[in-house]
């Protein structure tokens, strides 16, 4: 398929950050403001139906939404077709597998989005992680299983947390004013972000080890996990500090994200123009 036939996928993947950054955005603001009353970093359930409780947040609810579901379809077609370039060798399919991966997992908060708006509930995500762990662990091998997805999630956010501290994500921006001066910000995010889906893995893995499917769950469990550490309201507090950075880091996506094959190649990519400013910076030094 030739690139012009794939131009549609830029809007798509455009909304797609759009509703991812506002779930996180959410989150991150509820929480915050909650710890701030006194109270616990709320999941993402809890935080959707803050919204649902207020005048104007069954239009958000509308956008996350529609985004979300734009979201997953972005990542299905991403995968599909290679967008990104990531080609069908072994680290080409684990790349093009973990995108189907997260874009059914966003699909779903789009589903749970939905069912808020129609007064059907759908802060009961946590629940259904540890009745779905369960009925795993009753299967013959269930352990492993469980085991193998906590650990492949925590490897997962291992990923993530790698990707910020090495700024991997620079080669997918443009080079502009506005990612250059956020590169801070953007880099905090995605390690907020590898943070929060390692201890889900590692909660897996717990639900594993003790054949216990109430260790398993999501936000909500992981912060009651943080919380529970040693400066554990310390540690939700900057870990949701970091989620507002992994919010901006979508909606940066969503206005300079570059599609390989889609995009012109003589897009300067971020990661392009800072090596070049930090060329001349040395150039400068020893001139």
């Amino acid at each position: 398929m030739a690139n012009s036939d794939l131009s549609w996928s830029v809007p798509v993947m455009r909304a797609g950050y759009i509703g991812r950054g506002l779930t996180y955005l959410v989150i991150a603001g509820v929480s915050l403001w909650t710890i701030y009353r006194g109270g616990q970093a709320q999941g993402t359930g809890e935080s959707m139906a803050r919204l649902d409780n207020s005048g104007w947040g069954t239009a958000v609810l509308v956008l996350i939404a529609l985004g979300l579901f734009a979201y997953l379809i972005w990542r299905l077609v991403d995968a599909w077709w290679d967008l990104e370039a990531y080609g069908s060798g072994g680290k080409g399919f684990i790349a093009r597998t973990g995108m189907v991966v997260t874009g059914v997992i966003h699909g779903a908060l789009g589903v749970a989005a939905l069912s808020l708006i129609f007064g059907q509930g759908g802060s009961d995500g946590e629940s259904k992680i540890a009745h779905y762990t369960g009925e795993a662990l009753a299967m013959p091998y269930g352990r492993y299983l469980v085991g193998a997805i906590g650990l492949i999630t925590l490897g997962a956010g291992i990923f993530y947390a790698y990707k910020g501290f090495a700024e991997k994500y620079r080669e997918h921006l443009r080079g502009n004013s506005v990612t250059l001066h956020m590169n801070w910000a953007l880099k905090a995010g995605l390690v907020a972000q590898g943070v929060i889906v390692g201890v889900v893995g590692l909660l897996f893995c717990r639900a594993a080890l003790f054949g216990d499917p109430e260790q398993a769950g999501g936000l909500k469990q992981v912060f009651e996990f943080l919380s529970a550490q040693a400066f554990g309201q310390v540690i939700v507090g900057v870990v949701c500090v970091g989620l507002l950075g992994f919010a901006l880091f979508c909606f940066v996506n969503a206005g300079y994200r570059i599609i390989p094959r889609v995009a012109d190649d003589d897009i300067e990519t971020l990661g392009a123009q800072l090596k070049q400013l930090k060329n001349k910076g040395e150039r400068s030094v020893t001139a």
